[in-house]
């Protein structure tokens, strides 16, 4: 017992003086690590620090792509940390972001219809939601699947592991009977372990307007992606936001609360955090464009003072004039035909549409071609 102890002392020691190390010396650390895991026996600390280091030098590489490109840029893919994710949430309570009660709406409303649709070939199905997010909208469509005994399994997968943890718990509280297997982690690693472990029919959710935060050629590289761990049978159930008023979607995204623009700074406090960087925040505001004949919605973060912003791990610093633009994200609005056009050119084929009663909102289910 002793020795076990002493043991776990000296593998602490050694976290100590590699943790502190790590943040500047990323792939020495791998290294380290790897060595570490083999003196001590312990793989699942390889494994986990492995991932991390990974997440951390992407995270590095895409921060310096961006900023160093005209004009600068930073991935959304980054937004929802632990924090980011948080923020979002109050998005979503907002009375001018009309997209979670559009889709609440359909799915409160059609529920047997979707449930039909989703069964129309007599198998049970599992589900693997992309983003699960709080679950919130979900939760009516599990509900009721549940009374019809229809559902044999839902995986929720987000790269948020508080999203996921707070999200298994909350599902097994309200939804005794639901088997649940949340998973936290990169979408099309897990979707292509799942399905190599279990052959089931899978009916993936994409939901709110997530793949609107994608251009149009990132959306065909992200469907393409999807349709190659799928299996033929399974179904993509997938949220779109449809093009309407401008006034409606800026409010949506430009809001009198504040949320979106903590949304976007919270990534420039998260480079701060993880790279070492002296962003000041109050340094930059948040400004909303909508071009209504593309469908195009953009954020952006105004620098409103040149300023210099230097980045330790990165080691580089960057300038910033007065009124340039760090763009951060594209929500994109779309049409009947822009719709059709993404499934047939992803290698999909559009089963069935649901729509909220303004036709606002669309979720869109679609098979394999």
């Amino acid at each position: 017992m002793k020795q076990v102890c002493r043991k776990r002392r000296r593998f602490r020691d050694w976290c100590a003086i590699w943790g502190s190390f790590a943040s500047r010396h990323l792939w020495s650390f791998a290294l380290c690590a790897s060595l570490m895991a083999i003196k001590f026996g312990n793989e699942h600390i390889t494994i986990k620090i492995m991932e991390q280091i990974t997440i951390q030098t992407d995270f590095a590489k895409d921060v310096l792509e961006g900023l160093s490109a005209n004009p600068k840029h930073l991935s959304s893919k980054y937004f929802y940390d632990d924090t980011g994710s948080k923020i979002f949430q109050d998005i979503m309570r907002m009375p001018e972001y009309y997209l979670t009660d559009c889709e609440l709406e359909i799915f409160e409303t059609q529920s047997d219809e979707i449930l039909n649709a989703f069964t129309e070939d007599g198998s049970e199905f599992e589900i693997i939601e992309l983003g699960a997010g709080d679950g919130v909208k979900t939760k009516v469509l599990l509900s009721h699947f549940l009374n019809k005994n229809c559902i044999c399994e839902y995986v929720p997968i987000d790269i948020s592991e508080d999203a996921v943890s707070n999200l298994v718990i909350d599902m097994e509280l309200q939804l005794p009977g639901l088997n649940i297997k949340g998973k936290v982690g990169d979408y099309f690693k897990l979707i292509d372990e799942i399905n190599t472990a279990e052959k089931r029919k899978k009916v993936l959710l994409f939901l709110g307007s997530n793949i609107g935060n994608f251009n149009e050629l990132e959306s065909l590289d992200f469907l393409s992606k999807l349709k190659d761990v799928m299996h033929p049978g399974d179904l993509l159930f997938i949220g779109f936001d449809l093009k309407k008023d401008p006034e409606i979607i800026l409010n949506a995204y430009n809001d009198p609360h504040g949320h979106t623009a903590a949304f976007n700074l919270n990534l420039l406090d998260r480079i701060n955090n993880k790279l070492n960087a002296d962003f000041v925040l109050q340094n930059f505001r948040h400004r909303e464009i909508y071009d209504p004949e593309t469908g195009t919605a953009k954020s952006e973060l105004i620098s409103i003072t040149k300023q210099k912003v230097e980045i330790q791990d990165l080691g580089k610093a960057f300038w910033f004039e007065e009124g340039e633009a760090i763009f951060m994200e594209m929500s994109q609005k779309y049409d009947l035909n822009m719709i059709t056009g993404l499934a047939k050119k992803s290698g999909f084929q559009v089963v069935r549409n649901f729509y909220d009663k303004r036709l606002y909102f669309m979720n869109s289910l679609w098979k394999l071609k």
